[in-house]
């Protein structure tokens, strides 16, 4: 107990909490981003209705306008769409399933960037060559037609009953293929300077095993930089998800994320319900934002030259 106080009170007197004590702009979008989460993952206990349930939507109450304009009516403080479902509830229902997405495609292509990097930057030679190759390859295609593809390969191979519900696996898969790169790149980097280093030659030495010393040596050495880049990736696969899906070949309209809910809208803004695409817009927004501006605090913050 008193090891675990001890590290607590270095950690608040770390440099890392300093900086972000006296960065206002971090501490704000820490506490949006939370807020975000949070109310996304209470979402079956704050929402006014569960947009996934049928028995819950009623066609009487469809395209009504916020509850300020003329017409509106309470619960639904967002509207309603075409179809009587609550834009709110939507909305934050959306939330967590793009935030699921995003967090999980980041976690997969960090698994595969960090295992490439460690085994392209430690063992070298011709297995180093191909794998960066490999890498160059995947960059020289744009990201979009890549997630597209993979998509779209995954959905023709599966039968039609299984592709909505396999519809979050498929965008994972297809995001994180496409965004392992950079981290593979980052830690190879880092893995080149970290295996001349004299603890890496002693460990050798005396006949560790490679993958133990790439595993418990050299890693703990290259997260840093891992960390910053998924900090600042998670927005971007937000935002592809919410691509994805707004091209149609994301989330279907069973399991609407935000991108869904912006192609919905779409669909029906010239009509005069704009409320149907500004309000998952402006949420989609925030998170994305939210999430670049500690991604670069994150970045300074670790920069020991701006220290």
């Amino acid at each position: 107990m008193a090891a675990e106080t001890t590290r607590f009170a270095r950690f608040m007197g770390s440099d890392l909490v300093y900086s972000f004590r006296r960065s206002p702009v971090a501490m704000v979008s820490l506490v949006l981003l939370l807020v975000l989460i949070i109310t996304a993952f209470l979402a079956p206990l704050i929402a006014p209705q569960n947009p996934h349930d049928l028995k819950q939507i009623f066609i009487d109450k469809a395209e009504l306008p916020p509850i300020w304009k003329k017409d509106g009516e309470w619960p639904f403080i967002l509207g309603t769409d075409p179809q009587g479902r609550d834009v709110l509830s939507a909305i934050l229902y959306g939330t967590r399933i793009s935030l699921t997405i995003g967090l999980a495609s980041v976690a997969v292509s960090m698994t595969i960037g960090i295992a490439i990097g460690l085994i392209a930057g430690y063992l070298g030679g011709s297995i180093d060559n191909i794998l960066m190759r490999i890498a160059d390859t995947v960059l020289s295609i744009p990201t979009l037609l890549i997630a597209i593809l993979v998509s779209a390969i995954f959905r023709g191979l599966l039968p039609p009953a299984l592709r909505d519900p396999f519809a979050a696996i498929i965008l994972v898969v297809a995001i994180a293929l496409t965004a392992w790169v950079q981290y593979a790149r980052t830690v190879r980097a880092s893995t080149l300077v970290e295996r001349r280093k004299e603890y890496v030659l002693a460990a050798r030495i005396i006949g560790v095993a490679p993958w133990r010393i790439m595993r418990r040596h050299i890693l703990p050495n290259t997260l840093t930089p891992v960390m910053v880049a998924a900090t600042l990736n998670l927005g971007l696969a937000i935002l592809s998800e919410a691509t994805l899906s707004f091209l149609g070949v994301g989330m279907p309209i069973t399991q609407p994320s935000l991108g869904t809910l912006i192609r919905i809208g779409n669909q029906y803004l010239f009509s005069g319900s704009w409320w149907l695409v500004v309000f998952p817009a402006i949420q989609l927004g925030l998170i994305v934002l939210s999430v670049n501006l500690l991604g670069d605090w994150l970045r300074d913050a670790l920069n020991p030259r701006l220290r």
